[in-house]
């Protein structure tokens, strides 16, 4: 009999161990290093192929038990992003960042070792800088746009992350509590990005954006372009609508799209305080997100959605792109907030957003319009289903599926895992099933959440024991009968 499995036990005691040293030992119990001050630069450098140009710069303090010789930091992926001239300097000295030992290039396959000689001492600070740029990215989805004249960056993937040494007990360099960052762009972009605007000033022909992260505060993500703002409504709150060229925004969608986003906060919980507002932004490179593979494409970022040509010429009034849209903006909380463990990616990192779908939808179109998009998403996992009949492996149980499986059985679970949430709206009232994700979002903003997190606070929210119906969908292929009777042919 198959079960959710339980967070491990060693895990679970390290993390205790971890705890309980942390307010009550003074003295390091692992090699182990801490970030002292932490600044990043982004600068758009626009031309016939334009570039990201991206510096770091760390200080750092060795607060472990031991010397180190070497620091491992997990890049941006080369081929994804576009990577390139990369350079990393220690104290001023420049040096070659080399590949990782063999046995560790499975588990990192992005880091590269930062060689520290002579060896760096205990309580001594290293300054470590590290730049390199951004051009033409095979990407172009959810973790990068680039074009003559726009970028965006999503929340993760794009900054370096310094390692922790490969030790039981070593603490993970977290960035410290307060750190800016500086955007540089052409002075005609506009310009969204995390945390708090604390600065602006022109320096000749650009604009230099500065914006401050607390230690709340989750990655920082950059949306910028030589944008128009073609709302009609300015009002602070309401959907902004970024366009390359002037529009005469369609006040209906724009009511739409509000009511979307005021869903969505309603059901599954405030953003982050300084999202005051969802924006709508063109993005022509945009090419892909999720499992789509048509031309309208979008994705989203925290508190907005970026959209492809292909999906404005679907129209405003059009269902769909209304659909995509809301779609996009529950990434906020199912991918920003909460970032899906990678067993979880396609379950929770897709389906939950077509789930919030449905739940946006019967806030304004009541049971008959929840009724109709439910039907909707039974016939994309019949159709996947369908197709892939003819592959070797048809169809994967939803705790298989990755990001890295073919697109129909990633397909198939995308479609099968918002339908469980419907299902367990179903079983034990859609009250506590919301509430159980907003508490999931609030707990574990920013870290990995995985099917056992969702079920343990489903479990809290419901008062019964979910084991059941957990076992039925993430495990087993196909639907159960009698969610299929259910919404099947109408009734």
């Amino acid at each position: 009999m198959n079960h959710i499995a339980p967070r491990p036990l060693v895990a679970a005691l390290l993390s205790l161990i971890l705890t309980l040293c942390a307010s009550n030992c003074s003295a390091p119990l692992a090699p182990g290093y801490q970030i002292l001050k932490e600044s990043r630069e982004v600068r758009f450098v626009p031309g016939t192929i334009p570039e990201l140009q991206i510096h770091s710069g760390y200080t750092l303090l060795n607060s472990g038990t031991t010397s180190l010789s070497f620091i491992d930091v997990v890049f941006p992926d080369e081929k994804l992003y576009g990577r390139k001239n990369l350079r990393v300097q220690l104290d001023g000295r420049e040096i070659a960042p080399a590949q990782l030992p063999e046995e560790y290039r499975e588990e990192s396959p992005e880091a590269l070792r930062i060689a520290i000689d002579p060896p760096w001492e205990r309580k001594q600070k290293r300054d470590l800088t590290i730049d390199y740029s951004f051009s033409s990215p095979a990407d172009l989805g959810s973790r990068i746009t680039l074009g003559p004249e726009n970028f965006h960056l999503g929340h993760r993937g794009w900054i370096p992350l310094p390692q922790p040494p490969k030790r039981v007990l070593a603490p993970y360099p977290a960035r410290p509590p307060r750190m800016s960052y500086t955007i540089r762009v052409p002075d005609n972009f506009l310009v969204l990005a995390r945390g708090k605007l604390a600065g602006r000033k022109k320096d000749g022909n650009e604009t230099v954006y500065r914006f401050d992260l607390g230690k709340n505060d989750l990655s920082p993500y950059v949306v910028a372009g030589r944008y128009v703002n073609s709302s009609r409504d300015r009002k602070s709150t309401n959907v902004s609508f970024w366009t390359l060229q002037p529009f005469n925004d369609d006040p209906s969608a724009a009511q739409r799209a509000n009511a979307a986003w005021s869903t969505l906060q309603s059901a599954f919980g405030p953003l982050d305080k300084n999202i005051v507002q969802p924006h709508v932004v063109e993005s022509p490179e945009l090419r892909v997100h999720g499992d789509d593979e048509d031309t309208a494409a979008v994705a989203g970022f925290p508190g907005g959605a970026l959209i492809s040509p292909g999906a404005l010429a679907l129209g405003w009034q059009s269902d769909e792109l209304l659909e995509k849209i809301t779609h996009a903006l529950a990434h906020s909380w199912f991918g920003d907030q909460m970032y899906p463990a990678a067993n979880a990616e396609v379950g929770l990192g897709e389906g939950l957003p077509d789930y919030a779908t449905v739940v946006a939808d019967e806030a304004q179109g009541g049971e008959s319009a929840r009724r109709k998009r439910i039907q909707e998403l039974l016939h994309h996992y019949d159709e996947a289903v369908q197709q892939a009949a003819a592959t070797p492996n048809p169809e994967k149980p939803i705790i298989d599926v990755t990001p890295y499986d073919p697109i129909l059985q990633r397909r198939i679970a995308r479609a099968k895992a918002a339908l469980f949430f419907i299902a367990l709206e179903d079983a034990y009232g859609p009250t506590p099933v919301r509430r159980a994700l907003t508490q999931v979002i609030a707990l574990l903003g920013g870290k990995d959440v995985g099917y056992d997190d969702v079920r343990s606070a489903l479990e809290q929210s419901t008062d019964k024991d979910l084991a059941v119906p957990f076992r039925t969908w993430l495990y087993n292929k196909g639907l159960p009968q009698d969610f299929r009777n259910q919404y099947e042919n109408g009734k």
